[in-house]
């Protein structure tokens, strides 16, 4: 059951199917950005609008990747999505191509007021910026922390963010706070800070809020690492939102089906490479909806 002092990011009426403008990049190969969002939120019954910010031939894990920047196109798609009359309930931003796309995300913001804004602040991992992320790039992604109903950062990102230094994957309950307080005092209303492991076998995520006290989600850590589970997490919390479950509910939901979903993994070729296969649990999802 939900925890009574819960928060609800979205009331979902009867049958409505609602729209989320997914602004990711897409990958050819290894599962990650659109490739995981597009089918996730689909299978919990919302109508995926992406938005592309790059397209990748593969992930960037990968030693060779082609990357084409879409930032030159993105002000006409809008417009286009303009003309028509296109409405969202909510806007779901992540990894972006260049520093000029956050104008392109702030112009969704401002032509649907109403919709849910999700911030995935996608930058970095393990103490690095990803190799495609400049200085300029995180400094922009900073200016959609202000105004974000909900922000989902790992601890790398989180120590961009705030200016404060990476204290590796298991900072203390007082590290974790002063990183919560600085993302909130910049301005966004929930976060769910990822990643933090514990006793070298829980992993917790922190959610947080202007008008909730702190709550601590654990779950078990798996000895291995899989690329696109940060994608895979912000993507199925943001499935439960959508079907009515509250935050901290949505944060448990999320680290037991990324669990799930490493598991599958583990089983196929190749497969700390492949991206995260998460196509057999959907059903999990689906069953949010109902």
């Amino acid at each position: 059951m939900p925890d009574q002092d819960d928060v609800f990011l979205y009331h979902r009426e009867g049958a409505y199917i609602p729209r989320v403008a997914a602004v990711h990049d897409l990958c050819g190969y290894g599962k990650c950005s659109l490739g995981v969002a597009i089918p996730v939120l689909s299978a919990a019954g919302c109508d995926v609008c992406p938005v592309p910010t790059s397209l990748f031939s593969a992930h960037t894990k990968f030693p060779t990747f082609y990357m084409h920047d879409t930032t030159p196109m993105l002000h006409e798609y809008l417009d286009a999505w303009d003309r028509e009359g296109v409405e969202v309930d909510a806007i779901y931003s992540g990894f972006l191509g260049s520093a000029q796309q956050v104008l392109a995300i702030q112009r969704l913001y401002r032509e649907h007021p109403n919709a849910l804004r999700i911030v995935d602040p996608v930058m970095g991992d393990g103490g690095k910026k990803y190799p495609t992320y400049t200085d300029e790039m995180c400094q922009a992604t900073a200016g959609l922390v202000d105004g974000a109903d909900l922000l989902t950062p790992n601890l790398t990102e989180a120590s961009i963010l705030t200016h404060l230094p990476y204290e590796g994957q298991s900072p203390d309950d007082t590290q974790v706070a002063r990183m919560m307080d600085g993302l909130l005092a910049m301005g966004a209303r929930y976060v769910v800070l990822k990643g933090i492991v514990r006793g070298g076998d829980t992993i917790v995520n922190f959610v947080g809020g202007r008008n909730m006290g702190m709550a601590a989600v654990d779950g078990r850590l798996l000895p291995f690492m899989i690329h696109g589970t940060g994608d895979l997490y912000a993507s199925s919390l943001l499935a439960a939102i959508m079907c009515g479950h509250g935050l901290v509910d949505a944060a448990g939901f999320a680290g037991t089906f990324v669990r799930k979903a490493m598991e599958v993994t583990r089983r196929q070729p190749d497969y700390q490479m492949r991206g995260v296969s998460f196509e057999t649990v959907l059903g999990d999802v689906t069953a949010l909806v109902g």
